[in-house]
């Protein structure tokens, strides 16, 4: 059976790694549909490599891969795509999940559903769902990301709402058309794989996702100089040569 390949990056996540983790195993996949989890620590200075070797002990669903030095998410999240398709079939999907609470692993199944009901290439979470309810990221935070979005949009010729969600459920014969063009260490990881996917000419769709947003003081880790990045890889990878 095909089956969901989810890469949780985790870095100092000790407060809600068991959680996330537990939330993910326990979501609900269209009938027909396995799961298959890749934890990848980042070399975490506190208690999430060890929670992380307990799910994975745990469950034989889960794998567990550890860097040796923190690298950053876009590390993490390359080391987790480069193991799922060691192993993953063609009518496999892949997408990320942040370690922390912030997103709900209930809303794959509709985003699989979506996928599958169109010939897209891939469907990208809406924590916006272009303004039909009040956004819960902040006045600030809602304001960069659509910043960052438009702009996307302007250099990649997409139609993405959410170009920074987490949740970006990609096929697996596209991954591996894009995963060699992928080499951002930090969170401009997002504007990179967007950019990756449009020079790939693949079909993306829009699907609504819950988000509960947590702050600085809880260990969100995402800051200034990030969206900085995120502005200079959009720009440069419009500059990048073709997919192959």
């Amino acid at each position: 059976m095909p089956a969901l390949h989810v890469v949780i990056p985790c870095y100092n996540e000790e407060q809600t790694l068991q959680g996330c983790a537990e939330r993910v195993l326990n979501a609900r996949l269209p009938r027909g549909w396995d799961l298959q989890v890749m934890i990848v620590d980042d070399h975490s200075l506190d208690r999430t490599g060890g929670i992380a070797e307990t799910v994975h002990r745990s469950d034989d669903r889960v794998q567990l891969v550890t860097h040796a030095r923190n690298r950053g998410k876009g590390a993490a999240v390359r080391s987790g795509f480069e193991r799922v398709l060691e192993k993953a079939a063609e009518d496999d999907l892949c997408v990320v999940q942040d370690a922390d609470l912030e997103y709900d692993p209930n809303d794959l199944a509709p985003m699989i559903d979506s996928l599958l009901a169109t010939s897209s290439d891939a469907v990208y979470g809406d924590r916006f769902d272009r303004g039909r309810r009040p956004s819960p990221l902040g006045h600030a935070h809602t304001f960069v990301n659509r910043t960052l979005t438009v702009l996307s949009n302007l250099m990649t010729g997409l139609s993405v709402a959410d170009m920074e969600c987490c949740y970006k459920l990609i096929r697996i014969p596209m991954l591996r058309r894009i995963i060699h063009e992928l080499d951002e260490e930090r969170f401009g990881i997002e504007p990179q794989v967007t950019a990756a996917l449009a020079r790939a000419e693949a079909r993306i769709r829009n699907h609504h996702v819950s988000y509960a947003p947590r702050r600085f003081d809880d260990g969100k880790k995402i800051g200034a100089r990030d969206g900085l990045r995120a502005i200079l890889v959009i720009v440069r990878e419009r500059l990048r040569g073709g997919s192959s």
